[in-house]
């Protein structure tokens, strides 16, 4: 029996002993190098594991100039919507075999030049950034300062350069009204109405592209509230006059599941007396209604 090996002495070398093969094999084993046959590969990683040898990837990726990790900074990390994006990247940094250091800005543009600062100074590769409410072109402007490459997601700041990845707002909003009108609701309202940022803006605009497109009476906004919440006393206004409302489109799923118990106090039956559609596709909005 091969006596074993303290992991913090071991080396490379010490593997390629171990395996029988030499220490520039053992690395392309490292590199999953497709040169190296699979017999040898297997008795390699054999030898890593009994030997409890671990890759010194910061030493290689220093060689390369890189770090291998990702920062991934989120505008408000308590939205449960947020936490699909964030399997999403991992699951794409787990195929490359990057790993990534997450923030949260809480919607604070001073909090959010914090954390990438912090990011930076961990050498992160690049950021992934979904822009706090009230940003502008002073992110941009110190992404480029601190030679951050960068994608925005969801959100944009308006007139910027670079790679964007979010979806067609307007046009979600816009399908949910056909969809409404096709079920012969008529008074639809947008409950959570924003423009704090593209997103915000994109999903109000679309609403009202589609109302005058169907010819729909124009009601007011309900404007969005803090944390998940709406102005309930506009709705309620809505209720006690005419025309009264018989639909809501809701910024988000989380305003819609509000909605649902504010329909509840006013004895309204969900999908027969008042229709509500949200967005996002949270798990959450899946739940049988209220009654």
């Amino acid at each position: 029996m091969k006596k074993s090996v303290h992991p913090a002495a071991v080396s490379l070398l010490a593997v390629a002993k171990e395996a029988g093969v030499s220490r520039a094999t053992a690395s392309l084993v490292l590199r999953d190098s497709p040169l190296v046959a699979e017999p040898t590969r297997e008795r390699v990683r054999a030898a890593m594991a009994r030997l409890g040898y671990i890759y010194n990837r910061g030493a290689a990726n220093l060689r390369q100039n890189r770090t291998g990790t990702i920062g991934l900074v989120l505008s408000n990390i308590a939205n449960p919507f947020f936490s699909s994006l964030t399997a999403g990247v991992d699951e794409a940094n787990d195929a490359s075999g990057a790993i990534c250091f997450i923030a949260n800005s809480a919607e604070s543009p001073e909090k959010q030049s914090r954390q990438i600062r912090r990011l930076r100074e961990h050498n992160v590769d690049g950021l992934i950034i979904c822009p706090a409410i009230g940003s502008d072109h002073t992110l941009i402007d110190e992404l480029r300062l601190l030679a951050l490459p960068y994608v925005q997601v969801l959100r944009e700041i308006p007139g910027s350069e670079g790679d964007v990845v979010s979806v067609d707002y307007g046009l979600g909003i816009e399908q949910a009204v056909a969809y409404l009108v096709a079920m012969n609701r008529r008074n639809i309202v947008f409950v959570g109405a924003m423009e704090t940022h593209s997103a915000a803006q994109a999903r109000v605009e679309g609403f009202r592209r589609a109302i005058r497109h169907f010819g729909l009476a124009e009601m007011p906004l309900v404007e969005a509230m803090g944390g998940n919440g709406y102005n309930e006393s506009a709705l309620d206004a809505l209720f006690d006059s005419g025309p009264r409302p018989d639909a809501a489109i809701c910024y988000n799923d989380l305003i819609a599941l509000t909605l649902f118990h504010h329909l509840g106090r006013r004895a309204l039956k969900i999908g027969t007396d008042f229709a509500v559609v949200g967005m996002d596709d949270l798990p959450q909005a899946k739940a049988p209604t209220l009654p």
